[in-house]
Order: C-alpha cells, then sequence, then structure tokens
C-alpha cells in the first residue's frame, strides 16, 4: 500500500533549508550594518571628545595669561587637533580675552577688588568643532580707594 502524502513533499526539506538561510542571511546583514554604524559612532564620539579638549586647552592657556587680555592664536594641540580663542567662526582672526570689570567680593573691605574675566575658547580635531566658555576672577588685587593720611 502506498501513501500518496509522502509523494508530494519531496522538496519540503529544501524549501524550509533555503527559507532558514534567508533568515540566517538577513540577521547577518543586520548585525553587519549595526556594527557599521556604532565605529561610525564612537569615531564622531573620539573626534568630538578631543575637539573638547583641545578647546579645554585653549581655555587653560587663556587663564595662565591673565590679567593679559590679547587673543591666543591658533596652536596645534596635538596630530591633528587646534585651538584658538574666540568662537566657532573666529578660528581666521581669534578674539581676545573679555574683560568684565572689577567685583568686590563679601569678607573683603572696598580697598580689594576683583577683576573679572571671560574665556572664549574653540578647539578642533579632525573636522569635529566645540566651543568652551568660562568666567575668571582675578585677585585680589587693590582697587585704588585706600586714602593716604
Amino acid at each position: 500500500m502506498r501513501t500518496r502524502g509522502l509523494e508530494n513533499e519531496k522538496g519540503v526539506a529544501m524549501v524550509i533549508a533555503l527559507l532558514i538561510l534567508l533568515v540566517v542571511t538577513l540577521l547577518g546583514i543586520n548585525s553587519i550594518s549595526t556594527s557599521i554604524s556604532e565605529n561610525s559612532i564612537s569615531g564622531n564620539e573620539r573626534t568630538g571628545a578631543d575637539a573638547f579638549y583641545a578647546a579645554e586647552a585653549g581655555v587653560q592657556v587663556g587663564l595662565e595669561k591673565l590679567p593679559a587680555t590679547g587673543a591666543i592664536a591658533v596652536t596645534k594641540i596635538g596630530q591633528d587637533s587646534y585651538s584658538w580663542t574666540g568662537s566657532l567662526g573666529d578660528k581666521g582672526s581669534p578674539k581676545a580675552i573679555a574683560y568684565l570689570g572689577t567685583m568686590f567680593r563679601t569678607g573683603y573691605d572696598a580697598t580689594w577688588g576683583f577683576k573679572r574675566f571671560q574665556v572664549n575658547a574653540s578647539g578642533e580635531s579632525l573636522g569635529s568643532v566645540k566651543e568652551v566658555e568660562v568666567q575668571a576672577t582675578y585677585g585680589p588685587i587693590t582697587a585704588g580707594t585706600s586714602y593716604n593720611n
């Protein structure tokens, strides 16, 4: 006695094997695509961090030269990193450090003051650009309000 159901199912194993192969191939393509985009994201994060650290280096140079307020020219920080004072568009002509005036602090009498400055520095690394702004006080310095006897 012959069973007719088995005669019609000769190619089913091949179809199932091809469907499984298709699913595995799609999973492989998806994982490769994810790996490529994650690699790109981590590269962008690295160059962004390098640009931030270059801008931080520019701020540190600006703070070291206080109370002078001159501009800091484009300075090479690393192999591909640069910093300068000013905003992102000031690379060609860096801006001076801003003097914000004299302020007084609690605990000091009127003969002492503190000069306030604002240092804006930008950093660039492999096309990524970051800007850092810091306000600092310098002092105490004599405020010129003491009286001579």
